[in-house]
């Protein structure tokens, strides 16, 4: 299992490799650590590393995969980054239009309208294909003005995670 967590301002991945019980061998950035991880209470847990024991308390905020997370000394903001949390703030931001001018999925999904074809001039801000993935539709639109270059999916295709989309050529002021 591989999880993207927010700690703070900075962006860890923790895998865990093997787990044996109580004892968790756990990978944080490519650094190896073996664990001991137990459950005290419904917020509470206690883990040992290095023969060093932690009580780390996680409780839920109200928005979705955050959590302040704190120990004796320290405090922490934890968001948990998955496809889910990227698939959200990307419909909070109004679509997947990224600087370069390619539009990829933010998570698997299926193609439910394509609006465009390769040589279509296109404009920005104008719909360029919906997406549905988790019972919501979204709409990708054109960042800027130029011509569809690529569209490599079409209408009922499943697509996967990052999967390109439409690729767009800017045109430039004559």
């Amino acid at each position: 299992m591989e999880l993207e967590l927010k700690v703070n301002n900075r962006k860890a991945v923790i895998k865990e490799l093997k787990r044996e019980g109580n004892l968790v061998t756990l990978a944080v950035d490519d650094e190896i650590y073996e664990v001991d991880i137990v459950k005290v209470r419904s917020q509470e847990f206690s883990i040992i590393n290095k023969g060093r024991s932690f009580n780390v308390e996680v409780v839920e905020t109200e928005k979705p995969k955050h959590y302040h997370v704190n120990t004796l000394y320290f405090k922490f903001e934890v968001e948990v980054i998955d496809n889910e949390t990227r698939y959200r703030q990307n419909r909070m931001q109004g679509g997947a239009v990224q600087s370069d001018n390619t539009i990829k999925s933010p998570m698997p999904g299926k193609v439910v309208r394509v609006f465009v074809k390769p040589g279509d001039h296109v404009e920005a801000g104008q719909p360029l294909i919906v997406l549905s993935a988790m019972k919501m539709e979204s709409e990708f639109k054109a960042g800027s003005r130029g011509i569809v270059r690529e569209v490599p999916v079409k209408e009922g295709d499943t697509v996967d995670n990052n999967q390109l989309l439409v690729v767009i050529d800017e045109e430039t002021e004559a």
